[in-house]
């Protein structure tokens, strides 16, 4: 972007920097691949020195001890100037991430959503769970305290959403942090941190550093100064942060995808509306943001009796889903965030197809138009029937608008081909059946299971995954746990002497 001055987007000790070195990034519109933004390219040097000034703020500041009243005011302003900022910011989260503009705007009611959440969790809390001793001269009380300096590194798809999962609760327990978000898409992060200063948040308490994972993110993994790492990614990337956080023995949370299966009982579709809901259901699934989350629905499981007209239709309203600029008016579908990613998703239906899948619709670039550009990474909704656990896309997380089908005939096979992957994030069942419900949902080895549902969450209910979905939970209590450290504090109000020893 010749001429554009570098957006400072490294926030250090309560000022805005450039990075150390002087580099900047291009951040490129997913619709058409030209740049809109420049923000700084920091390195190790930056996160030195954020991870020092987090190390100040926690050990000689207020924040921690600030009380639990004005943290917790302090959040509910951010969520205030969150709703202010909406369209802003769900604009741009739409521009930099490639997602429609309503799915921007539900993203930033959800980030304030998550902040009032945690708000209200920490003031109604009590002082600590006293413990009996069994003695009145025993006063045994535990209590909860913050962690320390916190590093947040945050993914691609869900940039602000993602990164108030990690900070609102890291506020919310007196901490202090260096947020490293995506390079892909880091301006709402970077907009979120300026909120937060806005609110009145003391400096060196919220940090931020730009910059690629392979520098910045492996330093804030590994930095001896850093109490706890929250990262949320890719499987590849999650296992190298959690190697270089075991050095120092530091607390660990892991969010790392999901193979989710959507599981479809016939009976589910036995009335025309049980079937069009289903279809429509099976859809959202698939492909809300292209594809690209961690908990989409991509493995459709279905009985076998209605495999063939479920199938035909699901392909048929796959492939008039509009896709264009997230940004423009009836758009129901954008680009891929990426050339990568779009190459990566091509690459996992050829090779589907060379194992055998039949494709129902998609499955290629879509031809141009005024609001498609050729330079745009888009890809058309994609549909593979007649796949089996054997084929990597039914294995391996495509994160892209790639559908795969399965068929079963009973129940017992049903919950053995969903919990077949070594993921377990979310799953659905669905079924008009109440006790078959029950039954699969208590069988389904994923942290999150939706009966004649997809996609919601609640920010008081926990999310996290089984297996190699990751460790630790986001969001609810144990969302706050996260962040705390639990202390006993154990009192002798008449203390005597034990005369253990005779002397």
């Amino acid at each position: 972007m010749a001429g554009q001055q570098a957006q400072r987007s490294i926030h250090v000790g309560g000022e805005w920097l450039d990075a150390v070195s002087g580099a900047t990034r291009e951040i490129l519109d997913p619709a058409d691949a030209k740049p809109f933004a420049v923000v700084a390219e920091g390195d190790e040097r930056d996160a030195d020195a954020a991870v020092a000034a987090a190390r100040r703020a926690f050990d000689e500041g207020t924040w921690a001890r600030t009380p639990v009243a004005e943290r917790a005011a302090l959040l509910r302003r951010v969520a205030d100037l969150l709703v202010r900022d909406r369209e802003a910011l769900g604009r741009l989260e739409s521009r930099d991430a490639g997602k429609t503009l309503e799915e921007g705007r539900v993203d930033i009611d959800c980030v304030a959503d998550a902040f009032r959440y945690f708000a209200d969790l920490v003031v109604g809390e009590g002082g600590g769970r006293v413990v009996d001793a069994g003695s009145e001269d025993i006063h045994s009380v535990v209590v909860h305290e913050p962690v320390g300096v916190c590093a947040l590194i945050t993914p691609w798809n869900y940039p602000l959403l993602q990164a108030s999962w990690k900070i609102a609760p890291a506020l919310a327990a007196g901490n202090t942090f260096v947020v490293k978000p995506s390079e892909i898409t880091p301006l709402t992060t970077v907009a979120l941190v300026e909120l937060l200063v806005e609110a009145g948040l003391p400096d060196g308490v919220a940090n931020i550093v730009t910059g690629p994972g392979h520098s910045v993110g492996a330093r804030l993994a590994g930095h001896p100064d850093v109490d706890l790492v929250s990262f949320t990614g890719g499987l590849v990337s999650g296992t190298k942060v959690a190697q270089a956080a075991a050095v120092g023995v530091k607390k660990v949370a892991l969010e790392l995808g999901g193979k989710n299966p959507n599981v479809v009982f016939a009976d589910a579709c036995a009335t025309e509306e049980g079937f069009d809901t289903a279809v429509d259901q099976a859809l959202n699934a698939a492909f809300i943001h292209s594809g690209q989350v961690c908990s989409a629905g991509a493995r459709l499981i279905i009985e076998e009796s209605v495999r063939e007209r479920f199938v035909a239709e699901l392909a048929r309203r796959a492939s008039r889903i509009r896709l264009g600029r997230g940004t423009e008016e009836g758009v129901e579908c954008g680009p891929l965030v990426s050339e990568q990613q779009r190459e990566k998703t091509e690459a996992y239906v050829a090779s589907a197809l060379a194992e055998g899948a039949v494709l129902r619709t998609g499955g290629r670039r879509p031809e141009p138009t005024a609001g498609r550009p050729a330079t745009g990474y888009f890809y058309e909704p994609t549909v593979l029937d007649r796949c089996h656990r054997e084929m990597r896309v039914v294995r391996e997380e495509v994160f892209g608008p790639v559908l795969t089908v399965e068929t079963f005939r009973t129940e017992d096979e049903a919950v053995a081909l969903a919990n077949d992957t070594e993921y377990g994030l979310a799953g659905a069942v669905w079924t008009a059946d109440a006790g078959r419900a029950r039954r699969v949902a208590g069988r389904l080895r994923h942290g999150t299971v939706w009966i004649n549902d997809f996609h919601p969450y609640l920010p008081q209910a926990e999310w996290g995954g089984f297996g190699k979905s990751g460790v630790g939970r986001e969001l609810g209590p144990s969302g706050l746990a996260e962040y705390r450290e639990t202390k006993h504090v154990y009192q002798n109000l008449a203390p005597k002497p034990v005369r253990w020893f005779g002397g």
